[in-house]
């Protein structure tokens, strides 16, 4: 007999299910999957080299190379910081029940899947994720490739 947890993941292994992480929350200080390094050093790097041809050449120069470094960091960065928080919260949470019973309860995850009728079963942290998971019928609808849920 499999536990609700080993379940789960056969179904998210299968695309049958997906798993919802809230990004801000877990990408904050104090969290286990938060590195400050790659929060906290780029923006910097961009603020002092801002600062510096600003003091150095001319303000014109030190703006371009803020909304430049501004742009890169929304546009390139950001959404790799958000995968890497979403992997790695995955990986975390689905490595023991303990974890994601704790995290569960956070608030910081959520279940989603699709039924062959196609209705669409969710469950947040109001909801018993075992009992969700029990209720899954065993063939469920295969989900697009590539589609990932994560909460902003």
């Amino acid at each position: 007999m499999t536990t609700e947890l080993e379940r789960l993941r056969e179904l998210l292994d299968a695309d049958k299910a997906k798993l919802g992480v809230h990004i801000r929350k877990m990408n904050s200080p104090g969290t286990p999957v938060y590195q400050s390094l790659e929060n906290v050093v780029p923006p910097a790097l961009i603020l002092v080299g801002s600062f510096g041809a600003t003091m150095l050449v001319h303000f014109y120069l030190g703006a371009a190379i803020l909304a430049a470094g501004c742009f890169w960091w929304l546009g390139r960065y950001m959404p790799r910081v958000k995968d890497g928080v979403f992997d790695r919260t995955a990986a975390m949470v689905l490595a023991s029940e303990k974890n994601f019973d704790f995290w569960w309860s956070q608030g910081v995850l959520s279940l989603y899947a699709k039924l062959p009728d196609g209705t669409e079963r969710a469950a947040t942290r109001r909801q018993d994720w075992r009992a969700w998971v029990r209720d899954l019928p065993e063939g469920l609808e295969t989900l697009p490739t590539g589609h990932m849920m994560q909460e902003q």
